[in-house]
């Protein structure tokens, strides 16, 4: 049986219908709409393929403009904006049914030495992973097991992920809390030696808990929820090589939340508190 890491290794890789075109699976998955993270990373890819692959992408700025259907196969247009002498940059359209459903413009470049290096050192000491629990087992302690429809997330599930403080389940948890969130994450398999499909694989997971951070003054992560929320746009830089199967700390805050959207902010860290991704989000949020 395909474990849950070879299956996102499957999902992000394409089929090529023409030289700037490609088709890519969406899961059949009892969901509202397809998983932004996904459309992201196979958004990615696309751009990816177009290039001679010697640049390693440095940013990403992507708007998401629908919803998604599950089920149904997503098509991937790229328009090679730009080929220059040290960056390389291309645009990418999702199309699903005839209609654009996600934008993408992403920028390739070698790196380059500029004779100097500095980043404003982590938040905190966080716990070590091995010293958390995982979300599912978490879930487990706290209702004894977790519901079917939950199972079976979980063992779809492409990541690790620990959450560095417990989880809230009451109102009287959330009260006055920062709008803050920090979680440890792994691919639950080994994904290869592609450093795109690494980079293609971070870009999926980072919109899996980047919104958290600002539901938390609002609501428990956990148990019923008060808000439907949906990513509308999303931006990242990788500013150091690494691997998504080696753990990493997503460490997150949202500045603001008004007139409906809230934004929040990550940064990436290895083990060894090298910032290694930045990245910036904006929801939508809608009471239920």
């Amino acid at each position: 049986m395909t474990n849950p890491a070879e299956r996102l290794v499957d999902l992000l890789d394409l089929e090529q219908i023409e030289v700037n075109i490609f088709r890519g699976a969406s899961p059949e998955e009892s969901l509202q709409r397809v998983f932004g993270g996904q459309v992201a990373g196979q958004a990615l890819v696309a751009a990816g393929r177009t290039t001679d692959g010697d640049r390693p992408v440095h940013s990403l700025h992507a708007y998401f403009l629908r919803p998604g259907i599950p089920g149904l196969p997503i098509v991937y247009q790229v328009e090679r904006v730009r080929d220059g002498r040290s960056f390389t940059t291309r645009r990418v359209t999702a199309v699903q049914r005839g209609k654009t459903i996600f934008n993408l413009t992403a920028s390739f470049h070698q790196p380059e030495e500029a004779g100097f290096e500095h980043q404003l050192p982590p938040r905190l000491d966080f716990p070590p992973p091995e010293d958390l629990p995982s979300v599912a087992d978490e879930v487990r302690e706290h209702l004894g097991a977790l519901p079917e429809a939950m199972e079976r997330m979980a063992r779809r599930m492409p990541f690790d992920i620990r959450y560095t403080d417990r989880l809230r389940w009451s109102a009287e948890e959330v009260k006055d809390a920062d709008p803050r969130s920090a979680v440890w994450m792994r691919a639950v398999g080994p994904l290869g030696d592609d450093p795109l499909v690494h980079t293609c694989a971070l870009t999926y997971a980072s919109d899996m808990t980047l919104l958290d951070a600002v539901r938390i003054p609002v609501e428990p992560l956990w148990g019923p929820r008060g808000f439907d929320m949906a990513s509308l746009d999303h931006a990242m830089w990788f500013h150091r090589p690494f691997r998504t199967d080696e753990w990493f700390l997503y460490d997150q805050e949202s500045p603001i939340a008004t007139g409906g959207r809230g934004l929040a902010r990550g940064r990436i860290y290895d083990r060894e508190g090298r910032l290694l991704v930045s990245v910036v989000q904006e929801g939508l949020f809608r009471r239920l």
